[in-house]
């Protein structure tokens, strides 16, 4: 079966072939045979005309890739494509933050129901966001806090000493910060977090477990497919690749396999296809990411799998049965 597939994507030009996870989508929808289009989300369009008949439109082009570095794709002209009719199936691959804009795209994506598949699930990408959906596991979790309000930042510092301080919806590992035990500098990091962003804060104890390792685990439609551990790199104490960190390979602890089986029915009921999950010292839960999930190619390079490969059998599946 070959698919038409539309990827919603930040550009083509910018992406590391050598870790993206998208470009790795991309390279096996092409080895499948599939169609595949590339778009911006600046560039999708809802109209309507009083009728049933409504478009959500994109402006894509045609991509072919191939993985060689400064030459790794080629690109056609681009066209209007009505994503209802024109395409088979849809990745939303962009980049967060998850803001309004995010969120508007994810509500227009949702009117393709029951015509393309979206994956992840616009809706449940929505309702999901990572440092929120994660608090229906609380009990994986350690200690946390969300709040704005100075006093309750206090409160629960004094109450569990050196914190981390992190963007409700951040990304990346940016804008994470670690306070020591005295608590110095919280009013005017708190100043700094309300001045930036308007929803409230997440505040956790700095877990020195994070020194065994900060695991991204990725499950396909509910189910373990890998996992890598990533280590904070010379003075950091983030463990994100994006910040220096460094990959090993990776097995689950007993704990991270109740984690996983605890939440795969809901991920899986919920269309949420591809998930990295993040768990501190092999038993913290941190966030569930379903925006936009990496990790897939050093996954694969570390244990030889196709986790790529098995995201679109999951996917093929499901839009078999649409």
């Amino acid at each position: 079966m070959t698919l038409r597939v539309a990827i919603q994507m930040d550009p083509l030009e910018h992406i590391n072939i050598a870790g993206d996870s998208s470009f790795a989508l991309m390279l096996s929808a092409q080895e499948r045979g599939h169609e595949i289009w590339h778009y911006d989300v600046g560039s999708l369009a809802y109209e309507g005309d009083g009728t049933k008949h409504d478009k959500i439109t994109a402006h894509a082009a045609p991509v072919t890739v191939r993985r060689i570095e400064g030459d790794h794709f080629s690109i056609g002209e681009r066209r209007q494509l009505n994503l209802a009719h024109d395409i088979d199936v849809v990745l939303m691959r962009q980049d967060p933050p998850f803001h309004l804009g995010y969120i508007s795209a994810a509500f227009l994506l949702d009117r393709l129901k029951g015509t393309t598949l979206v994956v992840n699930d616009p809706r449940e990408v929505v309702n999901a966001p990572e440092k929120m959906f994660v608090l229906d596991y609380a009990q994986f979790m350690p200690p946390t806090l969300v709040a704005r309000k100075l006093s309750d930042l206090r409160d629960f510092q004094k109450k569990h000493g050196s914190v981390v301080v992190k963007p409700l919806h951040g990304n990346g590992g940016k804008a994470i910060f670690r306070l020591a035990e005295d608590g110095t500098n919280l009013s005017a990091l708190s100043e700094v977090f309300d001045k930036t962003w308007p929803e409230p804060h997440m505040v956790q104890p700095f877990l020195p477990e994070v020194s065994e390792g900060d695991k991204r685990i990725v499950l396909v439609d509910g189910e373990f497919a890998g996992a890598i551990n990533r280590f904070p790199g010379e003075g950091e104490f983030r463990s994100n690749l994006a910040q220096g960190g460094h990959a090993e390979a990776a097995t689950l602890t007993a704990r991270e396999e109740e984690i996983c089986a605890v939440m795969a029915p809901e991920l899986k009921r919920r269309g949420l296809v591809f998930v990295g999950i993040d768990v501190i010292g092999g038993k913290w839960l941190t966030e569930i990411n379903v925006t936009s999930p990496t990790g897939i190619v050093a996954i694969d390079k570390f244990n030889g799998t196709d986790t790529a490969g098995r995201i679109w059998d999951a996917i093929e599946r499901r839009h078999a049965n649409l």
